[in-house]
């Protein structure tokens, strides 16, 4: 894949998480608020460089991708990933934008992470999980267009389709370029 993966957005971009990332990956996820729904980390920045090189691997073979969400300028705003592929169907998470990240980077992020799953990749649909806690994700899942499949007593579960994302992206096209 390109470094830049994704351009598509009015304001952010994608590019794949690279190793020197690991201070900034570790930061967002240290972060008492932001990792409250996230599966947890140690404090420990050898552990989290170790990680993205085994990621590394999974993104060679074509079974994860790990995205920096940036500015056009390239400050680096948040991350994003693509894993746990079935068939036609992908899930997205590890969703973390920092404290101080622009409004309009949620709605881009999101566009641009279907966007690079429906059409570059080309599955049909996503599945996704949601801590119940985590309301504001849960609502803006529903909001993009997202339809709940099931719970269980830890997480909301989603599905959306390539349809659904069409429409999302129709409704949002304000922030594609």
């Amino acid at each position: 894949m390109d470094k830049i993966i994704s351009d598509i957005a009015r304001h952010v971009r994608f590019r794949l998480a690279e190793k020197d990332d690991a201070p900034f990956i570790l930061s967002l996820r240290l972060d008492p608020e932001k990792s409250r729904f996230i599966s947890p980390v140690s404090d420990d920045l050898d552990a989290q460089v170790r990680w993205i090189g085994d990621y590394k691997q999974r993104e060679a073979i074509g079974d994860e991708y790990y995205f920096i969400i940036e500015s056009k300028e390239g400050e680096k705003l948040g991350t994003i990933r693509l894993y746990d592929f079935q068939e036609d169907s992908f899930c997205w998470g590890s969703w973390i934008l920092k404290q101080d990240a622009p409004p309009y980077a949620a709605v881009e992020s999101a566009l641009s992470i279907y966007e690079i799953a429906i059409k570059r990749l080309g599955f049909k649909r996503s599945h996704t999980d949601v801590r119940k806690g985590n309301t504001s994700v849960r609502n803006f899942l529903l909001q993009f267009g997202a339809e709940i499949t099931g719970e269980d007593d830890l997480n909301h579960y989603f599905r959306m389709s390539a349809e659904a994302y069409e429409k999302a992206r129709k409704l949002y096209r304000r922030f594609l370029l």
